[in-house]
């Protein structure tokens, strides 16, 4: 019987430690754990602000133009996003933890850019009753297994190419932001340069103020009657229709699993992570179940944000990295908590700089994929296929071309083998 009780706690992260000298053994959750806290270190707090700030500012426009279409007010715009932040938020905090793993979560951008033209014509209450639809079918997805079944058949190389293929567009991006902004792009590749020469764990860290800097002495950053107030939820009965379920429901769900939990899933086998993947499926179907009356449209694994908390960068050992999706996990509670003055706050980030730090932070990541996609020389073409096809960033039936570019490495993967 004490094996099995040691057993089930050991499954929810109950561990035994000793607090004093004296000797006496105390069980609580692992989060409690003084390791948590020796396990952190200021890259990994920087990795999960900056992967929360690349989240936010690459795609909040999208979500606000989603909820636009639907027909949302402004209290309910802050609503979604304050879904958003808290849905992510438990469920980054609550995998990481249990599997000590950096997981993290997202919400669906490709989902988001669906959304934006298919609901015109769609009431509120109607899309709700979508979102939470998509919600159901993803949590099936996760709960009979399917969906892991599927990814055992990905080749580790090909996964690799696409999350290098995913990534490319994001290294472009650093050399493209100097054509609008020389100087401030300049800068930070040299304190890049500087920083991996002479503290590779705060290169990062050195790259964001040196940036945040710059650009506040250049004027480019304007923040106007900011005010931190706490979201106020929304909630809206879902109402459901036969035709939204159809038109809005079923794209989502297979966005979303496409085009992002496909990704996120090959981002954290391509970092060397091995958690069980339909539990990770599941929760984040039934996080936007719960959230969806609320704006919480659809919530997934993430694939750019986490691949910069597992990157060597965020820190040097594989096993301390979880902290960096803890960090991101309690940022995305705060942005969630404060919705409103947060969007504003983020806005104010010139895109330049956020594509220079997004670009220089996944440097290594890139490098890393790419190199690890076309050692096998066996699998080298298939490999190249899929980041080719990746990175070109085509679109077919309204799924993204990571999934295609999967498809198209494991079609010519099997032609070779054949």
């Amino acid at each position: 019987m004490s094996v099995i009780a040691h057993n089930i706690a050991d499954s929810f992260g109950i561990v035994t430690f000793s607090p004093s000298k004296t000797g006496a053994l105390v069980k609580v959750p692992y989060f409690l754990t003084p390791q948590l806290f020796k396990d952190f270190s200021l890259s990994t707090l920087t990795s999960g602000f900056v992967a929360i700030l690349v989240g936010y500012t690459s795609s909040a426009v999208i979500i606000f133009q989603a909820a636009a279409s639907a027909g949302a007010s402004t209290a309910e715009v802050t609503s979604w996003f304050f879904a958003l932040g808290i849905g992510m938020g438990i469920s980054t905090l609550g995998l990481t933890l249990y599997y000590r793993t950096p997981i993290l979560t997202a919400w669906s951008t490709p989902g988001a850019a669906l959304l934006v033209t298919s609901l015109n014509g769609v009431s509120l209450p109607e899309a709700i009753a979508a979102f939470m639809f998509s919600a159901i079918l993803i949590t099936l997805a996760g709960i009979t297994g399917w969906f892991a079944k599927i990814m055992q058949y990905l080749p580790i190389p090909l996964a690799n190419a696409m999350l290098a293929g995913v990534l490319f567009q994001f290294g472009l991006s650093i050399f493209e932001s100097a054509q609008s902004e020389l100087a401030l792009v300049m800068l930070m590749l040299a304190l890049y340069l500087v920083g991996k020469r002479y503290a590779p764990r705060y290169a990062i860290l050195l790259v964001l103020a040196g940036g945040v800097i710059m650009a506040w002495a250049q004027g480019l950053m304007t923040i106007n009657q900011l005010e931190w107030q706490i979201a106020q939820p929304v909630f809206t009965m879902p109402s459901f229709s036969l035709s939204a379920l159809i038109s809005v429901g079923i794209p989502l769900f297979i966005v979303t699993m496409a085009s992002q939990n496909m990704p996120g899933i090959a981002t954290i086998r391509a970092a060397g992570y091995e958690p069980p993947l339909s539990p990770l499926i599941t929760w984040t179907g039934l996080t936007t179940l719960v959230l969806a009356p609320f704006g919480a449209y659809a919530l997934n694994l993430a694939a750019i944000t986490a691949a910069i908390c597992m990157s060597e960068d965020a820190h040097p050992d594989k096993k301390r990295r979880y902290t960096a999706a803890v960090a991101a996990g309690f940022f995305y509670l705060l942005t969630g908590l404060l919705a409103g003055s947060v969007a504003l706050l983020l806005a104010s980030f010139p895109k330049e700089l956020v594509l220079a730090l997004a670009g220089l932070a996944l440097l290594s990541t890139i490098g890393n994929s790419l190199s690890t996609a076309l050692q096998d020389q066996s699998h080298r073409e298939a490999a190249l296929i899929t980041f080719l096809v990746t990175a070109s960033g085509m679109t077919l039936f309204s799924v993204g071309s990571a999934f295609w570019g999967l498809i198209a490495g494991y079609v010519a993967w099997r032609a070779f083998k054949a």
